[in-house]
């Protein structure tokens, strides 16, 4: 049967915890990951010498890595599998890659995507498109025409992004439920996070954000549904809590500075309902699973 892996983002751990002057070190942010019951830890794999003490860390603890890169250009994408290579390929559930290329057109992208394919099956890795702001997936219309051209490509849906960037309206439209649709159809891993149409990352304890935090739900609890009905019995579907800090315009501050929210507390909160969406599958009738 398939499987869930819960990862938690290193990114997403800067900056924490909530309200203290005195951030935890690496050591301690991979120690809350591990004893949080999380099975591994997304990596960002652009200093290199920081993903492999990262790396070090996560593998001691017995985490898996997701390495996640922002490759502008194929050989870029060298280096990152160079450096899976050196922690430890087993230990790596997959790259998770940006194309931060921006073509104006489908066949300029068509080549780049190609080129990333080949390296990371020559690697051994497999690897995962993410759908992301300022990359090649920055435009739902433009990223739904590029599954068509690239029927291999499998996404990390990371749906906040254009519930955005196109300002989606409340209730959401007919149009815009059948393209994410279409994202769903192709994903195999999610990054957690909740969106309105106007702020990237919300406070999920918020009431007035309920109508939005239960709308990704659903969003995620079909894009499970999907993975198990089409996977092999041995696939792993991936989902990240990646809750980024103030200092890059996610997280919301007040006029001090701080955070309205527990960000942590937060991440934990994504684990454990990532969790429960995937176990209540199993309470579903057969004729819904498919």
């Amino acid at each position: 049967m398939a499987q869930l892996e819960i990862y938690q983002s290193i990114w997403g751990m800067e900056e924490l915890p909530w309200k203290s002057s005195t951030p935890w070190s690496h050591e301690e942010q991979i120690d809350r990951i591990a004893e949080a019951g999380f099975d591994g830890a997304e990596i960002d794999f652009v200093d290199m010498d920081e993903a492999r003490a990262f790396s070090r860390l996560a593998i001691d603890r017995g985490l898996r890595i997701r390495a996640l890169c922002f490759p502008e250009t194929i050989g870029e994408l060298s280096e990152v599998l160079e450096t899976v290579a050196e922690v430890g390929a087993e230990h790596v559930n997959n790259i998770n890659v940006l194309p931060m290329a921006q073509p104006l057109t489908i066949a300029e992208c068509v080549p780049i995507l190609e080129g990333f394919r080949d390296l990371a099956d020559d690697a051994g890795v497999e690897m995962h498109v993410e759908t992301h702001r300022a990359s090649m997936t920055n435009d739902l219309l433009f990223t739904v025409q590029l599954l068509d051209a690239v029927p291999w490509m499998n996404l990390t849906a990371d749906l906040s992004h254009y519930v955005v960037a196109r300002q989606f309206p409340w209730p959401i439209d007919d149009t815009s439920e059948q393209y994410v649709q279409r994202i769903l159809a192709r994903a195999v891993a999610f990054h957690g996070r909740v969106a309105t149409s106007s702020q990237v990352q919300v406070s999920l304890g918020f009431p007035q954000n309920k109508q939005w935090l239960d709308l990704f739900a659903g969003w995620w609890k079909a894009g499970f549904r999907q993975f198990r009905d089409r996977a092999p019995g041995d696939a792993r579907l991936t989902f990240t809590a990646e809750l980024g800090p103030p200092g890059w315009f996610y997280a919301i501050t007040g006029p001090d500075g701080l955070e309205l929210s527990d960000r942590w507390a937060e991440a934990l909160l994504l684990k454990d309902l990532a969790r429960e969406l995937w176990a209540s599958l199993d309470e579903e009738p057969a004729e819904i699973q498919g």
